[in-house]
C-alpha cells in the first residue's frame, strides 16, 4: 500500500469545548485516503500485532472496556506504532436507550480507565451501534471528549458493506473494522480479515490515512 500524504496543517475537522460533541462519519478532503478504525478489543491476536508492526498501517482503536479489560497490555504495542486509543463505552450499551446520567457513567468510566491504562486522553468517542442522540453528545463532552466518530463503511470477514448504493469508498470516508477472531469471523482470523480490508482499500486506488492526522483536538 502506498503510503498517505503528508496531514494537513491546517486539520480539516476542529473540535470544540463549546456545545455537545461534533458528530462525523468522514473528513473532508479531496485526497483518495480513508480512515480505518478498529472497535471492542475482545481478540487479541498476537499476530495482528507483528501484520501492524509490518505494514505501518495507521487505524484508531476504539476501546470498550468489558472486551479490552482481559489484557490491556494487548494493546500497547500498537499503541506505540502511532494508532491512537479512542473511547466506545464501558460495556457497549445501546446509548439512545440510557438516562444523561448512565450515559456520562458509560463514557467517562472508560474515559478514566483509558486514560489510566495508556496514559494519554481519547477525545474521540463511537457510540455502540452508532445509535446517539443528544444527551449522549452531551455527556461525551462533560467527559471531555468533543467529537464522536461514526462510519461510512464496515468490514465483515471478506466483504465491505458499504453505505453508498454504489458500494464505492470516497475520500475521507471513516471504516469501521473489529479486534475479532475465528469464533466471531466464521473461521477466518483478525489478520485475514485485516488483509482483506485492504485489498479492497487497494483496490479502489486508495490508501490509508491516521484519522488524528485530520482532527483538532479543542486547545
Amino acid at each position: 500500500m502506498r503510503p498517505a500524504p503528508p496531514a494537513p496543517a491546517d486539520k480539516p475537522i476542529k473540535l470544540s469545548k463549546k456545545g455537545p460533541a461534533k458528530v462525523f462519519n468522514t473528513v473532508p478532503t479531496k485526497e483518495k485516503i480513508v480512515f480505518v478504525t478498529i472497535d471492542d478489543g475482545a481478540e487479541k491476536d498476537p499476530k495482528f500485532v507483528e501484520m501492524a508492526r509490518e505494514l505501518r498501517v495507521p487505524f484508531s482503536m476504539f476501546l470498550m472496556n468489558d472486551a479490552a479489560k482481559t489484557n490491556y497490555a494487548y494493546f500497547k504495542p500498537l499503541q506505540a506504532l502511532g494508532n491512537h486509543v479512542q473511547n466506545h463505552t464501558l460495556t457497549h450499551p445501546v446509548m439512545r436507550s440510557l438516562g444523561p446520567e448512565a450515559q456520562k457513567q458509560q463514557i467517562c468510566g472508560d474515559q478514566s480507565i483509558l486514560v489510566r491504562q495508556y496514559t494519554t486522553k481519547p477525545y474521540l468517542f463511537r457510540p455502540p451501534y452508532g445509535m446517539y442522540n443528544m444527551a449522549t453528545q452531551e455527556a461525551a463532552a462533560s467527559c471531555g471528549i468533543h467529537g464522536i466518530a461514526l462510519w461510512r463503511e464496515s468490514m465483515q470477514i471478506h466483504d465491505m458493506q458499504y453505505d453508498d448504493a454504489g458500494k464505492k469508498l470516497h475520500p475521507g470516508d471513516i471504516i469501521l473494522a473489529h479486534f475479532r477472531g475465528p469464533k466471531e469471523l466464521k473461521g477466518s482470523t483478525m489478520t485475514q480479515m485485516f488483509a482483506a480490508l485492504l485489498k479492497h482499500i487497494t483496490k479502489q486506488g486508495y490508501t490509508v490515512a491516521r484519522l488524528e492526522d485530520y482532527v483538532r483536538p479543542p486547545a
